[in-house]
């Protein structure tokens, strides 16, 4: 076996603050939508079925796009269902398929919570950043997620 590419100084605070930023970011969020009722991914949830034409998407495409497990989409838009925010119905295109519907409900819930979300948003993230650092950090982030979306299990175990 090959001796492992150690990270240098730099990679390593590179890596540091990745993982320090991502997680004071992801805190910050989720405490403040869980005043709201709601979990992060509830809240993209709402957000992303907002966006579709007639507010719905299959599940598979919504665990997709959020980047989750199907089981655990399943419970939290079980959640949003219980609250009245979202619906399942049965798609009409294929019978094993399902899709999330954005209710009346969960579009002025979405239009409750998403402002006080976007002014967290830009105090803790992107108002911290100049515009050059936000174009590299996107692209940089970029490159990865399109990396891992594009080849999920390549060299992982490597």
């Amino acid at each position: 076996m090959d001796e492992p590419r150690w990270l240098d100084a730099e990679e390593m605070r590179l890596w540091d603050r990745f993982l320090a930023a991502g997680a004071l970011v992801d805190r910050a969020v989720d405490q403040h939508l869980k005043t709201e009722g709601l979990s992060h991914t509830q809240y993209e949830v709402l957000v992303r079925l907002s966006a579709e034409p007639g507010g719905a998407m299959r599940m598979t495409d919504l665990a997709a796009a959020l980047y989750t497990s199907k089981s655990g989409l399943t419970y939290q838009v079980g959640k949003l269902e219980d609250a009245g925010l979202v619906r399942r119905v049965d798609d009409d295109t294929d019978v094993r398929g399902v899709n999330a519907v954005l209710t009346e409900a969960g579009r002025t819930r979405l239009v409750e919570v998403a402002p006080h979300h976007v002014a967290l948003v830009r105090r803790v993230f992107l108002d911290v950043l100049d515009p050059t650092q936000r174009a590299a950090i996107t692209a940089g982030l970029s490159a990865v997620a399109d990396r891992l979306t594009d080849r999920p299990d390549a060299d992982l175990d490597r």
